[in-house]
């Protein structure tokens, strides 16, 4: 497939980048802090985007960066009260149960359920701008970064994704399109706005334990700017 020549972003220090506006009725994007009660913070998050992008189209030999977060739609927030189970199914028991040991510790809803609130987003629109890092250890001879977005561009262009991308939850669905106007995204407000410190991403390098990344945010004429940003743990 032919890319149209509007669609391509110049390589920005040997990296392929790309635009793509999503939106939905609702999101959550959970702040860690609160445990019980799930409370969204004000934008969409740097991991949260990544996840979206990821959806579309992954390869073991890419890897996706955030580089901002254009705020399209006025910052509106909603509660709302839904009926989660209280307990998680154990790993090891679905393990047992695998091996002819156990029922896999079932969790029956009835027993288990308890009504919990939420602070949500709604109204969501924003422009992601990202851009992808090569893995040469994981890419094949007929790999290229010109290969991997021309195929995120087609599978974009036809609303094609390997699961279908969600606003933090995944009863909040995300549509998406790519951003085919020559002009910039224009942000809700114009201005300064401090969003306090928020999730960046996990650190997986160990697996088996991610940690998680913070930065203070900081929405300027309606864009997160994450490019540059103070990375801590």
């Amino acid at each position: 497939m032919d890319v149209p020549e509007q669609l391509i972003i110049p390589m920005r220090g040997g990296a392929m980048s790309i635009r793509l506006e999503v939106w939905g009725d609702n999101a959550l994007f959970t702040r860690g802090e609160f445990k019980t009660e799930r409370v969204t913070y004000d934008v969409m998050t740097p991991s949260a985007a990544r996840g979206i992008l990821e959806a579309i189209f992954w390869h073991p030999g890419m890897c996706w960066r955030i580089d901002r977060i254009h705020v399209l739609n006025p910052i509106r927030f909603d509660s709302i009260r839904r009926n989660e189970v209280d307990s998680v199914i154990d790993k090891g028991k679905i393990r047992a149960m695998a091996e002819g040991r156990g029922d896999g510790g079932t969790i029956y809803a009835a027993e288990s359920i308890q009504q919990r609130a939420s602070t949500i987003l709604r109204d969501v629109r924003y422009v992601i701008d990202a851009h992808f890092e090569l893995k040469r250890s994981k890419m094949t001879p007929t790999d290229s970064a010109e290969k991997f977005q021309n195929i995120f561009i087609r599978r974009a262009s036809k609303g094609q994704c390997f699961h279908h991308p969600y606003f933090g939850a995944r009863e909040f669905p995300a549509e998406f399109q790519l951003w085919e106007d020559d002009s910039d995204p224009v942000g809700f407000e114009q201005g300064h706005r401090d969003l306090g410190y928020m999730l960046y991403d996990f650190d997986y390098r160990n697996p088996a334990h991610p940690v998680p990344l913070f930065f203070h945010a900081e929405l300027n004429d309606g864009v997160v700017d994450v490019e540059s940003v103070e990375v801590k743990s």
